[in-house]
């Protein structure tokens, strides 16, 4: 695989900085960017790919539902990312049973691209404090848990992905190759 440009946009999460690091550990060439940064300023990047980090509230997301509405490109939404990209096609989120941080063991319905290798189940660390409650209407649900009904879900007809669990914490096992998946992804468009 060559390498690619993947822009990681910052909503101000703890662990943005590390998926940033898994991204470079993983040969591609990556830059954090703060999600204020206008949609002209991305595109002038050429990005191959874009990942919407996690963060602490939707009060936060800058132009995210911006990128996600306009830029043509493969994206992937991580825990916040994964409920912004919900709200942005009219799915709905809330707060979730079972708050903080814990290993989940998740469930793959649909194995799609995203989720190529990693199933039929899959132990993922996540947070539950807020999740994505309704499906937006034609999207694909790929993965659940006991936990949390929308685990994963993908865009019915963009490559646009989402996971409420962190891919880029050591505890999730194969988080590295649904990041390669991702790169796949991002490859083939």
């Amino acid at each position: 695989m060559r390498e690619l440009k993947i822009l990681v946009i910052n909503n101000y999460g703890q662990f943005c900085h590390l998926i940033h690091r898994t991204v470079r550990d993983l040969d591609m060439d990556t830059k954090i960017v703060a999600n204020t940064t206008s949609v002209e300023d991305i595109l002038e990047e050429e990005p191959d790919g874009i990942i919407l980090s996690g963060g602490p509230s939707m009060d936060r997301i800058g132009l995210c539902q911006e990128y996600v509405e306009s830029i043509d490109r493969p994206i992937l939404g991580i825990c916040l990312g994964h409920q912004l990209i919900a709200r942005t096609f009219g799915g709905q989120t809330g707060s979730g049973e079972f708050g903080g941080y814990a290993e989940i063991d998740v469930e793959i319905l649909e194995e799609d691209d995203i989720l190529k290798g990693l199933g039929p189940r899959t132990s993922v660390w996540a947070s539950h404090a807020d999740e994505v409650t309704v499906l937006p209407e034609g999207f694909l649900h790929l993965a659940r848990s006991d936990v949390c009904e929308v685990e994963a879900m993908r865009h019915p007809e963009r490559p646009i992905y989402g996971v409420q669990w962190h891919p880029e914490v050591a505890h999730t096992v194969k988080g590295e190759e649904l990041f390669m998946n991702f790169f796949e992804v991002c490859e083939n468009y």
